[in-house]
C-alpha cells in the first residue's frame, strides 16, 4: 500500500460515499504529532465513517473497484468512473436503508472474490460473475445471507494463500484459500468457522502469508500484535485457538493486517 505524493488516495465510506484527495493535500507532520482529523480534510455527514481507503495512481480502462456491502451485496464499477470525485464526495453505491459499504478492492477482473459472514459462511467466486455496472447502481448478490447475518469482510485470494479468522472472544486460525473452491455468486457459500459459546461471531478475517503480522484491537482500544506464523492452520469447520486473553466484557473489535 505505498503511496507517494502525486497519487491519489479515496476515501470510501459506510453510507456509500466516496472522497478523493491528493496525497499532498494530507498534513505532514513529525513522529509525535496529534495528526489531522479526517473530518478536517473531508466533509464527511454525521454518522458517516471511512470503511475503506485505496491509493490510486492513475484511473485507467482495465482496472475496476470491487465493492461489498454488510448485507452481501457487490459491485464491480470502473475506476475511470470516479475520475471527477471531488473533496465534497460523490455516490459510489446506492444503498437500501439497512444496508453499508464495508470494503472495497481495487482490481483487474481476473481475481477470485471472499466474502466472510459474522455467523463464520464464507463465498468464493470470480470477479467476472459480477458484471460491470455504473457509478451509482446497487450492485447484485454476492451473497445469500440467512436472517440475522452479516458480511464483516472481503478479500481478494491473491492477498495471500490463508484467510486468518478471528472471532469475538479472541480466537482465530488460518485455513487455507485453496480449501474454498470458487462457486457461482449470490449462494450461501460454505463454513469457514464453527462458532460457540467460546468464540463469539466473527470480527475480520484477512488473507495472509506466513511472514505477515497481525493486529487485533480490543473495545477497549487495547492492541496486539501476533504473527500469522504462530497461528494454527485449521481446516474450515473448526473454531480456532486462543489469540488474545480478554476480560469477561471485552471482545475483539477489529484486526489489521500490518503492512
Amino acid at each position: 500500500l505505498m503511496t507517494t505524493t502525486h497519487h491519489y488516495l479515496m476515501f470510501f465510506t459506510n453510507t456509500g460515499r466516496v472522497y478523493r484527495l491528493k496525497v499532498y493535500e494530507i498534513p505532514e507532520a513529525g513522529r509525535t504529532a496529534r495528526g489531522t482529523a479526517i473530518i478536517n480534510l473531508l466533509q464527511l455527514m454525521p454518522g458517516e465513517f471511512i470503511t475503506a481507503v485505496i491509493p490510486i495512481r492513475k484511473f485507467e480502462e482495465g482496472s475496476y473497484l470491487m465493492m461489498a456491502t454488510k448485507n452481501g451485496l457487490v459491485k464491480k464499477t470502473p475506476t475511470t468512473d470516479y475520475v471527477n470525485v471531488r473533496k465534497t464526495g460523490l455516490a459510489a453505491i446506492t444503498l437500501r436503508d439497512d444496508d453499508e459499504l464495508i470494503e472495497v478492492k481495487l482490481t483487474d477482473d481476473k481475481k477470485d472474490i471472499i466474502l466472510v459472514t459474522k455467523e463464520g459462511q464464507c463465498i468464493r467466486f470470480k470477479e467476472t460473475d459480477v458484471r460491470s455496472t455504473g457509478r451509482t447502481s446497487m450492485g447484485v448478490i454476492g451473497m445469500n445471507l440467512t436472517d440475522g447475518d452479516k458480511v464483516v469482510g472481503m478479500q481478494m485470494e491473491s492477498q495471500g494463500e490463508a484467510l486468518m479468522i478471528v472471532s469475538e472472544k479472541g480466537l482465530g486460525k488460518c485455513t487455507l484459500a485453496s480449501e474454498f473452491t470458487a462457486q457461482n455468486r449470490g449462494g450461501k457459500g460454505v463454513k469457514c468457522y464453527k462458532i460457540t459459546e467460546k468464540t463469539g461471531n466473527i470480527v475480520g478475517v484477512k488473507a495472509v502469508n506466513q511472514d505477515d503480522e497481525m493486529m487485533l484491537i480490543t473495545t477497549e482500544g487495547i492492541i496486539i500484535r501476533i504473527k500469522v506464523s504462530d497461528t494454527a492452520l485449521l481446516g474450515r469447520v473448526t473454531s480456532g485457538v486462543k489469540l488474545m486473553n480478554l476480560a469477561d466484557d471485552v471482545t475483539v473489535a477489529s484486526i489489521a493486517k500490518v503492512r
